[in-house]
């Protein structure tokens, strides 16, 4: 969860990560807050601040799931036909 951020703490997982890294990259809270509300809103994640049944779903994945899901949708195939590269956050087919 956010540090310092007393009672929201209690907001959705998708939420809280996307916060936390807008946090790690020097934004203010605040602004943070907005950038992600916005664009987890316009992507069908959270509505009224609250998580979507996508954005639970999403919120439960792990790095490496989110990074095969948007490859499946974007290049086809299974999940299982790619692998995870943990330092850049995306995915390369197996061959």
């Amino acid at each position: 969860m956010v540090p310092g951020a007393g009672p929201l703490n209690i907001m959705p997982k998708i939420l809280d990560r996307c916060v936390r890294q807008l946090l790690a990259k020097g934004h203010s809270k605040a602004k943070a807050f907005a950038i992600c509300t916005k664009s987890l809103q316009k992507s069908g994640n959270l509505k009224k601040g609250k998580a979507t049944a996508k954005g639970k779903k999403r919120g439960k994945m792990t790095p490496a799931a989110r990074a095969k899901d948007r490859a499946v949708k974007k290049r086809g195939g299974k999940k299982s036909d790619y692998t995870y590269r943990r330092k850049s956050n995306t995915v390369r087919k197996k061959k």
